[in-house]
């Protein structure tokens, strides 16, 4: 019996042995604590990530374990663990590195295709204005309007628009404007100078409870540089009268505090026959203060202002009699101006090494001015259809997250919890038949827009080692206001929603080459106050219902592959009506897709990557035949090929694609699909760096933009229904010349 119990003991024993903490805190050579670096025990599967003072304890390991620590940036370390190390400190330093896939960790706490993408802007960084929303893998834009308006975006099987479908935000900053003159979630990027962008953060389809209205399709978070490395001076010149000025400068540099200033100015008459006199400023600065250990705080001021001409979307058959040429106009009285003005605040305070208080506030002054004519003669022979959009709005907001990772919480857990609150005030906002930019000739819509937005979420983690299980809840309340400044008599009608937005994520780390996850969650996007108040409250927040069933796999330190299929339902899609220039819904959908991607990093200089994208989308109330989802793409695809530090070298060639797709309901009309590809190289010596940009390497001639659409021409008696489109940029080459100091 004394003998059993002897031998029971030393089994406890070695299991305790087995399953034993280790500590440690990282830094980097400076001494400075890394906060959420990966640390990963290949042996029992569980992982973890250090705190805000670079601190980690990791539960169930054993002498002999292998631990590896990976942080993007630096370079990779491994350590074996000792006898000795359980029940002691242990201290690590990360070198500095260029990013690799060697530094991804698959872990349920990181997002690895985030990572991807950082270390795509590093090896292939964003050149213009139009690249940056293309960085995001799988996601297509078009422009039409010669960077004067924002961007088209097709993601997962969505035309959405100017942003109806995904929530854009610059450091937390929303970009998307409820209510907007042009239509739902319009979102326009352009105060955003591409050179200051440090990361993005991105994830596909409703399953983010930090994340709220217009998170369907998926979230994108720009995250700008806290610091510069070097200053920096660019000129840039090219066809079609193209000339870029960039400047980034750092203004203060001290121990714990730093800020900078970054500034560009862009002029542009593009290839049409009409010059766009397409002009933007933007200015933009930032201070920093970092205190390890107890307190970040992030302040940003930037503004922009943007004028341009444009020639608008023209009618095929216009260009086949050969009345205008691809580059010629209809009218080309179109065009506009616009402006933002942005002030930032991010803190931090760090309760505890495992506890912080991440608050955020901000307020924006944006105008807007836009005058299109999609339709020509169609409702007025003599004058013409030309529309007159514009609004004046103030947008502020603040929102406050508590973070909790103590290591003492019951069941592995880990939650942060928020609360938060966003006002819109459009004034003025206004829709309006007008002719040759001056002369109004009707109010179509004519009012004041107070739209208030606050919420609430809670997003909880339980690690059980390689599972992570992620359930979240968000609670968002919405009051819609519209005074009609149309009518004699005074006019203001209110509507208000809730809306719960559960969410379900699994996340199965099998080894540190396979990860699979499944996520599961409900979104929504809001509808245009003007929409809600006229239908009586009704269809206020359509929700999006969504589901992922993944992998990311990783068979080397040099490749990393993802595939996911997933499927969305929407209570309501959203569908831009050209000739009102509204946004309207117009019924139920489901969408299916397929996403796979690659990326191998064939040496340490070169990079290849590729996405590729199929979706199956239909209305769920139409008959068979009938129920295409305009716009929506079916298959696309992006990549390239990119060359980072050889011999002074850098550059990329880049490709993207989508395929012919249903213009209308009943896929009567086609948008053309296009391949276009892209060039960059650069070379640098010491601090001065030579490069050329081709954008159309191969001179294609593409559609950008593409509208099934009813219109009429001066000279016709009946209108005719056909595609409408916007040229691509031909052939397109321009030199730039940088100086860093």
């Amino acid at each position: 019996m004394k003998r059993i119990l002897n031998i029971l003991i030393l089994f406890c024993g070695i299991g305790f042995a087995q399953t034993q903490s280790f500590q440690g805190k990282i830094t980097d050579t400076l001494g400075n604590p890394l906060e959420d670096v990966a640390v990963y025990d290949s042996s029992s599967g569980f992982h973890t990530h250090t705190n805000s003072m670079g601190e980690f304890n990791l539960k169930n390991v054993a002498p002999g374990d292998v631990i590896s620590i990976s942080f993007l940036g630096y370079e990779r370390l491994e350590y074996t663990i000792t006898n000795e190390d359980p029940g002691r400190l242990k201290i690590f330093e990360l070198r500095e590195s260029s990013m690799s896939l060697e530094q991804i960790v698959l872990s349920g706490k990181r997002n690895p295709l985030s990572e991807i993408t950082s270390i795509d802007l590093q090896t292939n960084p964003v050149k213009s204005s139009q690249e940056i929303l293309r960085k995001v893998p799988g996601l297509i834009i078009g422009q039409h309007a010669g960077g004067g308006k924002a961007e088209q975006i097709f993601l997962r099987g969505f035309d959405i628009d100017h942003g109806t479908d995904i929530s854009l935000s610059v450091d937390g900053l929303p970009v998307n404007m409820v209510s907007h003159a042009h239509g739902q979630g319009y979102s326009d990027l352009h105060f955003l100078i591409p050179e200051t962008i440090k990361n993005i953060e991105f994830g596909k389809g409703p399953y983010y409870a930090e994340s709220g209205n217009f998170t369907t399709a998926g979230f994108v978070d720009f995250r700008t540089k806290d610091r510069l490395d070097e200053n920096l001076v660019s000129l840039e010149l090219g066809d079609f009268n193209s000339k870029r000025l960039v400047g980034m400068l750092n203004v203060l540099e001290r121990e714990n505090s730093n800020a900078y200033i970054a500034s560009s100015l862009n002029l542009f008459d593009g290839p049409f026959e009409s010059p766009q006199n397409f002009n933007r400023f933007n200015i933009m600065g930032k201070y920093n203060l970092d205190r390890p250990g107890d307190q970040e705080l992030k302040v940003s001021l930037s503004h922009f202002q943007s004028k341009w001409d444009a020639s608008g979307q023209i009618p095929q058959r216009a260009v086949d009699d050969g009345t205008i040429s691809r580059f010629g106009a209809i009218d080309d009285t179109e065009g506009g101006n616009t402006s933002r003005t942005n002030l930032l605040l991010n803190h931090t305070e760090f309760l505890s090494a495992s506890k912080k208080l991440k608050t955020r506030a901000y307020y924006s002054h944006y105008d807007f001015e836009l005058y299109s004519n999609f339709t020509f003669f169609l409702e007025d022979p003599v004058n013409g259809d030309q529309i007159k959009q514009k609004e004046d709005r103030n947008l502020l907001g603040a929102e406050t997250v508590f973070v909790n990772e103590e290591t003492n919480l019951p069941f592995e857990m880990d939650y942060s919890a928020g609360i938060g609150f966003r006002y819109d005030d459009s004034n003025e906002n206004e829709l309006s038949r007008t002719k040759n930019r001056d002369e109004l000739l009707e109010r179509l819509a004519y009012g004041n827009i107070d739209e208030t937005n606050l919420y609430g979420f809670l997003n909880t983690n339980f690690n059980f080692g390689k599972l992570l299980v992620n359930p979240a809840l968000r609670l968002d309340y919405f009051n819609f206001d519209y005074e009609n400044l149309i009518t004699e008599t005074y006019d203001n009608r209110s509507e208000d929603k809730l809306i719960l937005s559960p969410k379900l994520n699994f996340s199965y780390t099998a080894s540190n080459q396979l990860q699979l996850y499944l996520k599961s969650g409900i979104g929504f996007h809001s509808n245009d106050t003007r929409v809600v108040v006229a239908r009586n409250g009704e269809e206020i927040l359509p929700a999006a219902y969504g589901t992922d069933l993944g992998l990311v796999f990783k068979p080397n330190s040099r490749w990393i592959l993802n595939t996911v299929a997933w499927i969305l339902y929407l209570d309501q899609e959203f569908v831009y009506v050209g000739d009102a220039a509204i946004v309207e819904p117009s019924g139920k959908t489901r969408r299916l897709g397929f996403d796979l991607g690659a990326r191998w990093q064939a040496a340490n200089w070169l990079y290849l990557f590729s996405d590729l994208n199929y979706t199956y989308a239909r209305s769920t109330e139409e008959a068979s035949g009938e129920d295409y989802i305009p716009l929506a793409p079916e298959f696309t695809s992006s990549g390239g090929i990119a060359m980072e530090n050889l011999s002074g070298f850098s550059g990329a060639l880049n490709y993207r694609y989508i395929n012919d797709r249903p213009a209308n309901e009943d896929f009567s009309i086609t948008a053309e699909g296009y391949f276009v590809a892209d060039l960059n190289l650069n070379y640098r010596f010491n601090n001065i760096e030579f490069g050329i940009i081709i954008e159309n390497l191969f001179d294609t001639e593409w559609n950008e933009t593409q509208f099934a659409t009813e219109s009429r021409l001066r000279n016709e008696v009946l209108p005719v229904e056909e595609i409408h489109f916007t040229p691509g940029t031909p052939f397109f080459a321009r030199g730039k010349v940088s100086f860093f100091f």
